[in-house]
């Protein structure tokens, strides 16, 4: 029977066979999009399945790839996304869709075996009209290998439960998201004015209209994240931007895991600047005490670097050591940043040198 929580709005639950709708935005993911669509279309649901694909002005051959890939199979249905954002494209690929039930997929992931059938019966069971799983990093060179232990690891990302959870139940948001299509036409699809968190805006809205976000363990996808450094500087620094927009615009909606990172950069701001008038006194007194949480951050680095979350040998473990703080001052630096003058036109340059690319 399906769940009913006091006080929460049941989400309707077409029939089995209704269709599903699985839409990607896409931008510059040539060496990512043939595996993405394979995971994609070889998920075994009932009734019929079409992917949507938004493809932005990629420069790298994706779009070759893309209409490759549709001529191939006519459940691949390609629409353009001049704009590029992110939400632009989803919402494009959703109006263009067919069936009551929105799988929204990435070409940076791969879905698990399984992954859509099992987050159907989930929608059903406890009619949310949201559910997802567990973003399930991994990666191929020595660096992004590294992320991708830092996305895993509650140190690296905070601990959102999509990170790493193993309880089912309510949640904030979802990675990806399976979500049911009459709910997204009562609350509006994605905010086209943000370009980073959207997922995390829609399912805000979602819950303040009543209805249930749900996370489930069991539901996986893997995600490959970015090649290196410089890259995921950049991503980073306009995630943390657009978080400070976002705490701009709803204030305590936001967790409180989301102020660690400008927290942190706060800290080493005071201790440079306490370093330096005791350089200039050649004397300490008691202010090494403002040190002690940058100390204290760099010893659970340490820790964590050295521990079996760093990777098996000492160059796994310098790169884990590295990626962290790299992670995390960028985002804080970003949310500062934004906090202090909006988010306005930030957007994720870690696609292509020299471009402006909001893709994650």
């Amino acid at each position: 029977m399906p769940l009913s929580t006091p006080g929460e709005r049941d989400a309707p639950v077409p029939p089995d066979d209704a269709g599903v709708s699985f839409v990607m935005p896409v931008l510059n993911e040539q060496r990512y999009l043939r595996r993405a669509v394979a995971s994609t279309l070889a998920q075994d649901v009932p009734g019929p399945v079409e992917l949507v694909v938004a493809l932005g002005p990629s420069t790298d051959g994706t779009d070759a790839l893309a209409r490759e890939l549709a001529d191939a199979d006519d459940r691949i249905v390609l629409i353009e996304n001049p704009a590029a954002d992110i939400p632009v494209g989803l919402n494009r690929a959703i109006r263009a869709s067919r069936y009551p039930t929105i799988v929204r997929v990435d070409a940076h992931s791969e879905l698990a075996p399984g992954y859509a059938r099992r987050a159907l019966r989930t929608l059903a069971r406890v009619q949310a009209a949201n559910v997802g799983g567990v973003m399930r990093a991994d990666g191929r060179s020595p660096f992004q290998r590294a992320v991708a232990r830092a996305y895993n690891s509650r140190v690296g990302l905070g601990g959102g439960a999509y990170h790493g959870g193993t309880e089912e139940g309510p949640a904030e948001s979802a990675y990806l998201g399976v979500m049911r299509r009459a709910v997204l036409d009562e609350v509006g699809l994605f905010d086209e004015s943000i370009r980073r968190g959207e997922d995390w805006e829609l399912n805000l809205r979602i819950r303040r209209a009543g209805y249930r976000v749900w996370f489930d363990p069991r539901l996986e996808a893997v995600y490959w994240p970015r090649e290196s450094w410089t890259r995921l500087v950049r991503q980073f620094r306009a995630t943390g931007a657009w978080r400070g927009e976002l705490v701009r615009r709803y204030g305590r909606g936001n967790s409180l895991r989301y102020f660690a990172p400008p927290a942190l950069v706060g800290a080493a701001a005071v201790s440079a600047v306490t370093a330096g008038v005791q350089l200039g006194r050649r004397r300490r007194g008691r202010s090494w005490v403002l040190h002690l949480p940058v100390a204290g951050y760099a010893l659970l680095v340490a820790l964590v670097a050295l521990g079996r979350g760093g990777g098996r040998g000492w160059r796994d473990k310098a790169w884990t050591a590295a990626v962290l703080p790299s992670m995390h001052v960028s985002w804080g630096w970003g949310f500062v940043w934004a906090l202090v003058r909006g988010a306005r036109d930030t957007v994720d340059t870690s696609r292509l040198d020299g471009r402006n690319t909001p893709l994650p």
